[in-house]
């Protein structure tokens, strides 16, 4: 990780404010593309995944918003009440989960609330490629919406379809009639909350879209104990020894008692620092990150959160 400065902190919408971050050694920060998010480490130590918000040629600053979330678990609150204008930060270099893909004819661009933070990044980029595409943005009031005016003074503005909680067009019959027409050459990108996607991918498949050509990008894992959870063993490939994960506790803090480290950053299956490769046993996948293809193959798994339908993992480590 390396430090960057607090060049400027904006209230972007309700609830929602935007942090201009600069190189604090004034070199140009790494490069990115759109998609692309930051690990951050936030005042109160925890790391949280960001994407970045700003037109990817920029190399100066980076621009990520945060939603404060009532259910914060530190991270948030912190980065809305504790972090000033001047202060520095730990961060990551930006990795992207969540690409454009590079032959599309067409893309369909579905932001849910704070979901926009990649998408107006990939429009940025579309639009200066003179790409085909159109977005549909989903907010629950105009006040909650991030980027609304520079959305509106953007050379995409057209393209960019807004859908209120109290207005007629946000209904099924709309997201429907956007996705009404798959084709080969057309890829569709989804963000937001987790109800939000699943509602847009599951209309996305049933008017015959493609998996290959679905592409999300995740904010949080739904990381939950469960009642059917048991035990189950991991073996170290490297030593022969075998440690028990019991219920309610995971991969990750089981080896950190024995002494054996994972690099870990959001602890809930998103950002894959954590991904572990699996030489035998199946893994119960419980992450955000993994594609179905991917998950299907049990090669690899994330310990911070996902667990074994087998009685053993043999992992590479």
């Amino acid at each position: 990780m390396f430090r960057v400065t607090v060049a400027r902190k904006r209230t972007e919408a309700l609830a929602i404010q935007t942090f201009e971050l600069v190189p604090s050694a004034g070199l140009p920060l790494p490069s990115f593309t759109a998609g692309a998010h930051i690990d951050v480490r936030t005042p109160t130590g925890v790391v949280r995944q960001y994407s970045l918000c700003n037109d990817s040629q920029e190399t100066h600053r980076y621009l990520i918003a945060v939603l404060r979330d009532p259910m914060s678990r530190g991270g948030s609150v912190a980065m809305h009440e504790h972090l000033q204008e001047g202060d520095s930060l730990l961060i990551s270099a930006p990795r992207n989960h969540f690409p454009l893909e590079p032959d599309a004819k067409r893309s369909l661009l579905f932001a849910g609330g704070i979901g926009i933070t990649p998408i107006i990044g990939m429009a940025d980029q579309l639009a200066r490629l003179g790409a085909q595409f159109e977005v549909q943005y989903f907010a629950r009031t105009p006040q909650r919406t991030a980027f609304m005016n520079r959305i509106e003074h953007s050379p995409f503005a057209n393209r960019v379809s807004f859908h209120f909680e109290d207005s007629s067009n946000a209904h099924q019959s709309e997201t429907r009639r956007v996705l009404a027409s798959p084709a080969p050459d057309t890829h569709l990108y989804v963000c937001g909350p987790e109800g939000f996607m699943r509602f847009i991918t599951l209309n996305a498949k049933e008017c015959g879209w493609e998996e290959s050509n679905i592409h999300q990008e995740h904010f949080g894992g739904a990381v939950f104990a469960r009642e059917s959870d048991r035990a189950f063993e991991v073996l170290i490939a490297s030593s022969g020894r075998a440690y028990t994960v019991p219920p309610g506790q995971t991969v990750v803090e089981t080896l950190a008692k024995a002494g054996i480290q994972i690099p870990i950053a959001c602890e809930q299956g998103v950002c894959g620092t954590c991904l572990t490769r699996v030489l035998e046993g199946e893994p119960d996948h419980r992450d955000a990150l993994l594609t179905p293809a991917e998950r299907a193959r049990n090669d690899q798994f994330t310990p911070c959160c996902s667990r074994a339908k087998s009685a053993r993992l043999v992992l590479d480590l």
